[in-house]
């Protein structure tokens, strides 16, 4: 059980790096780089972006990154010898739901939708867009933290 439960925590913490740093990427990059382009080409290109995401590669990352987080804590409750490792994992699984899917959901899918059928122009979107993608990508930063602390602290 603890080899599994090491094994479940180093994915989960790999899964959620890879997602902190896939909003990493847009808020250092992508969105500055779109939003010093015609406003007509960041839209056109955003909406190829949020097409060509959905794919398996990543939607079973982002997916999997807070569910596995979950389960390496109950591994780690179930291997002990403290809780203190579990409790760890769990917040981080509870940041990672929160932090990216929960505002994936709300926030971000919502106006990918309005950009896409026309209803948001760009100045309207990225702002928003960015200013919520930080928020995935330090909950995830967070995640990781967590993830390694529970770690860190398991004997």
């Amino acid at each position: 059980m603890d080899v599994l439960a090491a094994i479940v925590a180093i994915l989960a913490l790999v899964l959620n790096g890879l997602m902190a740093g896939v909003y990493f990427a847009f808020s250092t990059s992508v969105m500055p780089a779109l939003d010093a382009v015609d406003k007509d080409q960041a839209e056109a290109v955003m909406r190829s972006i949020n097409r060509k995401i959905l794919n398996p590669a990543f939607l079973s990352t982002f997916a999997l990154a807070p569910l596995l987080a979950l389960v390496a804590g109950i591994l780690l409750f179930v291997a002990g010898p403290g809780s203190l490792p579990g409790i760890l994992a769990v917040a981080a699984s509870l940041v990672a739901f929160f932090g990216s899917i929960v505002v994936t959901s709300v926030v971000n899918i919502p106006l990918n939708n309005a950009i896409d059928a026309g209803e948001l122009d760009w100045p309207g979107y990225s702002p928003r867009w960015t200013r919520f993608n930080h928020v995935r990508g330090w909950a995830c930063v967070l995640t990781v933290a967590l993830l390694g602390a529970a770690l860190y602290v398991w004997e």
